[in-house]
C-alpha cells in the first residue's frame, strides 16, 4: 500500500476516503473557538472536531451531557470562521437526536445552516440507525462514533475500555459495517482494544479514526486541551502531551502579576 502524501488544498469527506485508500493517516483535533481553530488549521490538521467535549474543557461540566444545541452552534460558528483547509465536524449534543429521527434531522439542519459546518457526528450504532438515515437522506454527511460513547456515561457507569468481551466486540463490528452500509463517511472508535480497532478498520472501506484505539486504524483524534497540556489532571494511557501549557501559562501569568504590582509593567518603552 502506498504511503505517499498528497497535498490537499481543502479536505472533504471524499478526501478522507481517498486518504484511507492511499494509506495516508488522518490527523484530527478538537477546537471550539476562532483563535485556536486558526492555529490548528494553519498547522495542517485534516479534520477539526467541534466536540461536545466543550462541555468539559470550555464550560467545566463533569460530563458532555449538559451542553446544548445552541451552544454547539455557537462554538461551531466560531471555528468555521477560522478554517481554510480542514474538514469541520460538529457533534450533535445529547438530547438533540436520540428521541426520534425528525428531531435528529432538525438538529442537524440547524447546525449546518446556522454554523456553516461541513458535517455532523453522532454516537451510537443500530439504536440510532433511523436518525442517521434521515440525516443522510437530507444530504448531510455523518461521522459515526462507536466504543466508549461519553453521552451514554450514565448507562455504562464508567469510562473504562469498551468491547473487551466477545459479544460486545461482535456487536461493535456489526455496527461499524452498518454505519458504512447506510452511508456514514467515517467512524470514530473510542477506547477499545487495539486489536479489535484494527479489525474494524480492515472490515470497512470508510476511514476509522481512533482515540485510545491503537495504531491500526486510519487516523487519530485528541482533545486539543489535553494534547497541549492545558488540562493537567486527565491522564489516560492513550494521551500524549505535546506541550505543558498549564505550567507555562501559569508561570507567565504569575510573572505578569508580579510585574504589574512591582510597577515594572509597563516600562518606558511600553507606553505612549
Amino acid at each position: 500500500m502506498s504511503t505517499a502524501k498528497k497535498e490537499y488544498k481543502r479536505i472533504t469527506v471524499k478526501t478522507l476516503v481517498d486518504m484511507k485508500a492511499n494509506g495516508e493517516k488522518i490527523s484530527m483535533l478538537t477546537a471550539y473557538d476562532y483563535s485556536m481553530a486558526k492555529i490548528v488549521d494553519s498547522a495542517g490538521i485534516d479534520v477539526i472536531l467541534v466536540g461536545d467535549s466543550a462541555s468539559n474543557v470550555m464550560a467545566g461540566h463533569e460530563t458532555t451531557l449538559p451542553i446544548t444545541l445552541d451552544q454547539m452552534i455557537y462554538h461551531a460558528s466560531s471555528v468555521i470562521r477560522a478554517v481554510d483547509r480542514a474538514l469541520v465536524v460538529v457533534d450533535l449534543p445529547f438530547g438533540s437526536y436520540q428521541s426520534d429521527p425528525k428531531e435528529a434531522l432538525r438538529s442537524a439542519i440547524r447546525i449546518m445552516k446556522e454554523s456553516g459546518a461541513h458535517s455532523v457526528k453522532m454516537e451510537g450504532g443500530k439504536e440510532i440507525k433511523e436518525s442517521i438515515k434521515r440525516i443522510l437522506n437530507a444530504g448531510i454527511p455523518v461521522m459515526g462514533h462507536l466504543g466508549l460513547t461519553p453521552q451514554s456515561i450514565y448507562k455504562f457507569g464508567t469510562y473504562t475500555v469498551r468491547a473487551k468481551e466477545e459479544q460486545e466486540a461482535e456487536d461493535l463490528i456489526e455496527d461499524a459495517k452498518m454505519l458504512e452500509r447506510i452511508g456514514c463517511f467515517a467512524i470514530v472508535l473510542e477506547k477499545i482494544p487495539a486489536k479489535l480497532a484494527k479489525q474494524v478498520a480492515e472490515s470497512v472501506s470508510i476511514p476509522v479514526i481512533g482515540i485510545g484505539a491503537g495504531n491500526g486504524v486510519d487516523g487519530q483524534v485528541l482533545v486539543i486541551h489535553d494534547m497541549l497540556g492545558i488540562t493537567h489532571e486527565f491522564n489516560p494511557r492513550f494521551l500524549r502531551r505535546y506541550m505543558n501549557l498549564y505550567e507555562e501559562m501559569t508561570s507567565a501569568i504569575s510573572q505578569y502579576v508580579t510585574d504589574v504590582k512591582s510597577r515594572d509593567f509597563p516600562n518606558d518603552n511600553e507606553q505612549y
